[in-house]
């Protein structure tokens, strides 16, 4: 064996595991296979890089061993190593995909739930606008910074409502309607102390009394 074989396997530099099988072939001559393996490697097209195969007399093996299997040994080396790597920005590539996927989920699923909040409010302001209670419609309109998106049409329709009610002296409030008018009063009053007046015939009558 040749007395730098190892120092010469440790130059190669390469990451995993070299596999070398040895066989006799036909006359004077000997097989020789190269297998790398890197079980780090996740990818399975690494099982589609064949052994790299040499045949010659152990003279010549000895002579050119390491001459003719350092460029595919190291190739492979290299190829598995990016294999490797390659596999691993995937995974991770996936972990990002889904954690995106998620994040959009959680925002989609928040967001139907604030338009869901939102419809159901709005409906509660319908009902208590069609009942004629505008004030406790007007407190029950949602907050424009809780839903942002339709901020002007709440603006809209708390001013709507606050049109519809007016307060009054005492810092309550009186709720007016189209329809309502206050009653007209057509009773004239009458003076109890007011005296009825005399009439012609009656002057008459006392002027004479006095005659007589």
């Amino acid at each position: 064996m040749n007395a730098n074989f190892f120092n010469q396997i440790a130059a190669l530099n390469i990451t995993g595991d070299l596999h070398l099988t040895i066989s006799k072939g036909a006359e004077s001559n000997m097989i020789v296979s190269v297998m790398l393996q890197n079980e780090q490697c996740a990818d399975s097209a690494k099982r589609l890089i064949p052994p790299f195969n040499l045949r010659g007399t152990a003279r010549e093996l000895d002579a050119g061993f390491f001459e003719k299997i350092t460029n595919p040994i190291q190739t492979a080396s290299g190829l598995m190593d990016n294999m490797e790597v390659f596999m691993k920005q995937l995974e991770e590539a996936k972990k990002q995909s889904a954690m995106v996927k998620e994040k959009a989920d959680k925002e989609k699923k928040a967001k139907e739930e604030r338009e869901k909040k939102y419809k159901e409010a709005m409906q509660k302001v319908d009902e208590l606008e069609k009942e004629g209670r505008f004030k406790d419609a007007w407190m029950k309109v949602p907050d424009p910074s809780v839903f942002p998106q339709q901020a002007e049409t709440i603006r809209k329709r708390k001013s709507a409502l606050s049109g519809k009610f007016v307060p009054d002296l005492f810092g309550a409030t009186q709720e007016v309607t189209a329809t309502e008018q206050p009653p007209e009063d057509n009773t004239v009053e009458e003076n109890p102390d007011d005296e009825p007046m005399p009439d012609e015939d009656s002057e008459n009558w006392d002027d004479d009394n006095e005659a007589e």
